[in-house]
């Protein structure tokens, strides 16, 4: 009897000590867990993982980053599944969450109108994100940390696609879209009556005009980038055959002057990557880019042209130009513009450059102009902008001529819908399978354990 009892004391000491030691390493691993807030992200998009550009301004910050959310408290955990993302990237980031009922009067002053609202602030300066987005918190972030309105100026008055246009497959109302979601302000510039770019643009962009500049028109762009301005300029090929577009011999030949020249000419890819997005070799894809800030972090994300010309980089007297990107040497070119039926054999093969980047000295202090050309419009158009990396390109294009390469990254990861459909058969099968097989193997299995022990 005495062996029995001390055998149990000392079953219960052991078994005290084993809980001891779970409950320690239990309180080690919350500790741990509090202290340091680590995370995987096993998405096949990484959509629980901040994109780059947020971790570059987060990472570049000087000082202190303040996030107030104002809601009520049953959408504070909503809210802290994405802002403890970003605490975890700095400490200099802290989160405060708001009861904007227990706190009206300081709701109040702080401006909040609507629920949830989320302020945002670098120093003496606040700024608001529209929603709970990754997108839009970045780019409150942005706009706090570097103050003043930046303008994009798109011309118009010679065949431009209008930026109202958000249906029609040639519009630019996406792009429009895209441009003020990263925080810039855009406006249209009409070069007719009067060809004159407002000092408030910050870039100008050319996309794409249909018709010839007339020389004031020209002169206008080659002052302004001359003398520091920033500019995107897009030139289609000058193709015959349906609607006709002009060679824009004035426009053409600045950019001449600055070291890209223009080829009369329309691009095909024929080494079949197109096929793998159910398109033509009329829409060369790019894989590959140059070490440009613009491209450099594009690794190889794949972005396309439609219906492109190339270009040729070569010295302006004050500028410097390098090419961004290439076609695959599987390409070949044609002259051909009047025969919408290319004749590949008599095409021109080899490797072709679509855009290029550049920097015009004007002598002044931390007032160089810079300028992007690029073989075609088509590819912000509605149609193509959200293909693969058009976006991120476009964005990085705009960054780098505003002077912000420190945005420079990829934008924030659209949510992909990766649903599993079942037929019938399948979820009667998944049914059976998880309710009833799964739970009756086991209690056969303990069963089984309870009867050989018995």
């Amino acid at each position: 009897m005495a062996n029995t009892k001390t055998h149990r004391a000392a079953n219960f000491a052991q078994a005290a000590v084993y809980t001891v030691i779970i409950i320690a390493i239990l309180g080690v691993v919350n500790f741990l867990a509090q202290r340091y807030n680590k995370s995987f992200d096993s998405t096949a998009n990484k959509k629980y993982t901040l994109s780059d550009q947020t971790a570059k301004v987060i990472k570049n910050l000087q000082g202190d980053l303040a996030i107030t959310y104002w809601d009520r408290p049953t959408g504070f955990d909503n809210a802290k599944d994405l802002f403890d993302r970003y605490k975890g990237l700095s400490p200099k980031v802290t989160v405060e969450y708001q009861d904007v009922d227990k706190k009206r009067t300081e709701a109040i002053a702080a401006g909040v109108k609507s629920v949830p609202t989320i302020l945002v602030t670098v120093g003496n300066k606040t700024e608001t994100a529209k929603s709970l987005t990754e997108e839009e918190v970045t780019g409150a972030m942005v706009r706090a940390l570097k103050g003043g309105d930046r303008t994009v100026c798109f011309t118009s008055g010679f065949g431009e696609a209008a930026t109202t246009d958000t249906t029609g497959s040639d519009g630019f109302g996406n792009a429009k879209d895209l441009t003020e979601k990263n925080n810039y302000k855009t406006k249209v510039v009409p070069l007719i009556p009067k060809p004159e770019i407002p000092t408030d643009c910050t870039i100008l962009v050319v996309a794409g005009p249909k018709r010839n500049y007339l020389q004031p028109a020209v002169d206008a762009i080659k002052a302004y980038v001359e003398n520091g301005g920033r500019a995107l300029i897009m030139l289609d090929p000058p193709l015959k055959f349906k609607s006709e577009i002009d060679e824009n011999p004035g426009l053409v030949a600045v950019l001449d002057s600055w070291g890209v020249k223009m080829d009369n000419n329309l691009v095909l890819d024929l080494s079949g990557v197109g096929q793998l997005f159910n398109l033509g070799p009329e829409f060369p894809i790019v894989t590959k880019y140059g070490d440009h800030a613009i491209v450099r972090d594009m690794k190889e994300l794949p972005t396309g042209f439609p219906i492109t010309r190339s270009l040729e980089v070569t010295k302006g007297d004050k500028t410097m130009v390098s090419p961004l990107f290439s076609t695959t040497d599987d390409a070949v070119a044609t002259e051909d513009l009047k025969n919408p039926r290319v004749d590949v054999k008599s095409a021109k093969p080899g490797a072709r450059v679509l855009a290029a980047a550049g920097t015009y000295t004007t002598g002044k202090e931390n007032g160089n102009g810079r300028f992007v050309v690029v073989g075609t419009s088509r590819w912000i158009s509605n149609g193509f902008l959200a293909f693969n990396g058009n976006r991120d390109l476009y964005m990085n294009m705009l960054n780098w001529l505003s002077s912000d390469e420190d945005l420079i990254s990829i934008r924030p990861k659209d949510p992909e819908d990766r649903r599993l459909n079942m037929n019938p058969r399948q979820a009667t099968m998944l049914f059976y399978g998880s309710v009833v097989l799964l739970p009756l193997a086991i209690i056969i299995a303990g069963v089984g354990v309870w009867w050989k022990r018995r």
